[in-house]
């Protein structure tokens, strides 16, 4: 080193693009919901009820796997295969960008929180979805009940099965159950968010919908798939035994993606704040070399 070189920096620079990103993910979010508060009501009323009928799916392919195996040796080995059928549903719904109760308008809380939309706007997006969504998965549920026994794909008892993993708990289960649903679902949507491709949406969206079949916990729009179904098919199941699911699962879902996604990462902006980038001073490896 010549005289007139500058000293050595012993400093390098750590990025702050992780705590920004999120940023991104945040304000990405706000957008999303706002513009779909936007949307006329007939418009939100039509991609409800097509994401009502692509969630279904996803009850659909679970039916259709326990009629076709004929029943499992393993139950570790039928969970596994009922998650991965019914996240298929979801994968639909999710790329399709259709509106889900416990997707895209959990996360509708975010621009109330901040400020960008009001508590009737949210009002009004939710009730709009949701009736849709339950429309297009009681159409989906009639249309099964006819065609599944009909083509041999689907074993009324296979919904039975389906709905008794859902319906004989009691309310507090329920809600508790509803509740870990509906955080996984807000969870996918914030993900699917930072996602940076499809292929990468498409495996976050399969991973962590499929732990809700796993389980299976309740979820109120594919369970309402599940269950009318059952009802539907003579498996025991009645009107009762339907609302006290849907009302109970509601709860949960929207406790869930409520306080544990929409509230907590709200807190993250609202009470933090996005550093800038800071010198951090290297690191030497055994050798002396700088890392």
């Amino acid at each position: 080193m010549s005289d007139q070189d500058p000293p050595p920096d012993n400093k390098r620079h750590a990025s702050a693009t992780d705590a920004r990103k999120f940023v991104g993910v945040f304000e990405q979010q706000v957008e999303s919901a706002v513009r779909e508060m936007r949307r006329s009501t007939p418009a939100l009323a039509f991609s409800g009820i097509t994401a009502g009928l692509g969630v279904s799916f996803g009850a659909l392919f679970m039916a259709m796997t326990l009629t076709y195996s004929g029943g499992f040796d393993s139950k570790l080995v039928q969970q596994f295969a009922l998650a991965n059928a019914s996240a298929v549903g979801f994968v639909v719904v999710m790329l399709g960008q259709t509106e889900l109760f416990t997707a895209h308008t959990t996360m509708a809380w975010l621009p109330v929180f901040s400020g960008d939309a009001a508590l009737s706007d949210l009002g009004r997006l939710w009730g709009v979805v949701y009736v849709a969504n339950l429309v297009g998965c009681g159409a989906f549920a009639a249309l099964v009940a006819v065609l599944g026994p009909a083509m041999g794909i689907v074993d009324p008892s296979a919904f039975g099965t389906m709905a008794e993993a859902l319906v004989p708990y009691p309310w507090w289960t329920v809600v508790l159950s509803g509740v870990v649903a509906g955080w996984l679902m807000g969870l996918v949507t914030w993900l699917a968010s930072a996602s940076r491709d499809t292929v990468g949406e498409v495996l976050v969206v399969w991973i962590v919908t499929a732990g809700i079949g796993f389980g299976p916990f309740h979820h109120a729009l594919l369970g309402t798939t599940e269950v009318l179904g059952a009802l539907l098919l003579g498996q025991g199941v009645t009107v009762l035994d339907f609302g006290h699911f849907l009302l109970w699962t509601t709860v949960g879902n929207v406790l869930g993606g409520t306080v544990f996604v929409a509230l907590l990462n709200y807190g993250q902006i609202a009470f933090g704040d996005t550093p800038e980038d800071v010198d951090v001073a290297p690191t030497e490896d055994t050798d002396g070399t700088e890392v």
